[in-house]
């Protein structure tokens, strides 16, 4: 049986029992504020469970090493909708330790396309198109660094308003201990 044949059939059953129920909430965050983090899976329940956020209560973006790369991006845009469709007061940027971002390769990533059929000429015309693969998909050197990099590229957006904290935040994807990295309340960076 495939992955999605074993999805599939656990979500008939969790529908037909109603499991559904106890998650119901609406599209508002009741804490009103919207986190991005990595995509990590030892986050999926951890991040939640160690900042007492349960369904309903936030906002959750996910991307690989909670970057916020592009003020024009895709996650940008969610956290603008957040605040100002959905009702969120604050901005969380929520990266870990040990992040498979940390240090990435971008030519050993090129070299997984090609052996996984990508044509290299498909390749080397994105860069011929002025596209920088090999910068779009560096990760970075200091978690830290790059925690306080997402913060001013959220916090230093022309459609972001002057009111909304913005904080940068890192967490143990091992405890789930938090550290402060910059306090949106006073943007201050430790």
């Amino acid at each position: 049986m495939s992955l999605l044949n074993e999805i599939m059939d656990y979500n008939e059953q969790f529908v037909e029992k109603g499991e559904y129920v106890k998650y119901r909430t609406d599209k508002f965050p009741e804490k009103r504020m919207v986190i991005i983090s990595c995509m990590d899976t030892r986050l999926v329940e951890l991040l939640p469970k160690s900042l007492n956020v349960k369904n309903g209560d936030v906002k959750i973006l996910k991307t690989a090493g909670a970057i916020v790369s592009h003020p024009f991006g895709s996650v940008m845009r969610s956290i603008l909708v957040a605040i100002y469709e959905l009702k969120a007061d604050e901005v969380l940027v929520i990266p870990h330790h040990d992040c498979g971002m940390a240090s990435v390769d971008a030519d050993a990533v090129m070299d997984k396309m090609i052996e996984r059929d990508i044509p290299k000429s498909t390749i080397d015309t994105l860069g011929a198109a002025g596209i920088d693969i090999r910068s779009w998909l560096r990760g970075f050197d200091d978690v830290y660094e790059s925690c306080k990099n997402s913060v001013e590229v959220i916090k230093g957006h022309p459609l972001i308003p002057k009111n909304i904290p913005v904080h940068g935040l890192i967490i143990s994807p091992d405890t789930g201990k938090l550290e402060l990295v910059v306090d949106g309340y006073s943007q201050e960076q430790k």
